[in-house]
């Protein structure tokens, strides 16, 4: 149990410092270069970040906080579940109803540098929120074992 609450609270760190990461840094640096150079960098780290050690911290992180919720016993079990559904909700929902879209949207060209980067930024913070949340979660749950 504990190498799984483990590789839970790793997975959840990591995904909350890409989050992070992009909110304080990736953004602001692309907001300080021409927009046409700054969407042409995003549509390059949309592409490219979408390899298998995204999906295994994006998709394993509420996941491996799920499956440690239902094999823990007592409050570790509700603390795991918990960072479970914020992590789902605040990280995988937002990602999949307004971030790819918005990806999408600015791929397609139908969206320009100006609207995207504030609109995805603040979703994105969100997100990153959602994560640091499920992270400390995590932390209190393996406290609780």
């Amino acid at each position: 149990m504990l190498i799984l609450a483990l590789l839970t609270l790793v997975l959840h760190g990591l995904l909350a410092g890409l989050f992070y990461a992009f909110s304080m840094s990736v953004m602001p640096g692309l907001n300080a270069i021409e927009p046409a150079q700054a969407e042409t960098a995003m549509r390059s780290v949309n592409r490219k970040i979408l390899n298998p050690w995204l999906f295994l911290v994006f998709l394993g992180s509420p996941v491996a906080a799920l499956v440690a919720g239902l094999l823990a016993g007592g409050a570790a079990a509700g603390w795991f579940l918990a960072a479970a559904g914020v992590g789902f909700a605040g990280s995988f929902l937002v990602t999949a109803a307004v971030n790819v879209p918005m990806n999408n949207a600015l791929d397609a060209g139908t969206m320009g540098w100006k609207d995207y980067s504030r609109r995805w930024t603040a979703w994105n913070t969100l997100r990153a929120v959602a994560s640091t949340v499920s992270l400390a979660l995590v932390g209190v749950a393996i406290g609780a074992l």
